[in-house]
């Protein structure tokens, strides 16, 4: 025996749900991403090893590697956005 065709209103409901849960995945996922520093935890973040410029060998080396997939070059030194970041 064959098996019926699945009518319109099961496909739409279908795509329906499917489109509710990836829409409550890309909902959740979004409001992770968004962290406020305190201003206790600033200092931890001020420190000199968690600036990523401390080590010129190292930046050099990143700025190469950046210039070679990127074909560009320069624009490392700007100013932190103030909060403690580097």
């Amino acid at each position: 025996m064959p098996v019926p065709a699945a009518g319109p209103r099961r496909v739409l409901r279908v795509c329906r749900e499917r489109l509710g849960a990836l829409a409550l995945t890309v909902a959740a996922s979004a409001s992770t991403g968004c962290v406020t520093v305190k201003a206790h935890e600033r200092a931890q973040l001020a420190k000199p090893e968690m600036n990523p410029a401390t080590d010129a060998l190292e930046d050099s080396f990143h700025s190469h590697i950046e210039s070679a997939r990127e074909a560009s070059f320069g624009g490392h030194g700007a100013a932190g956005g103030g909060c403690g970041c580097g």
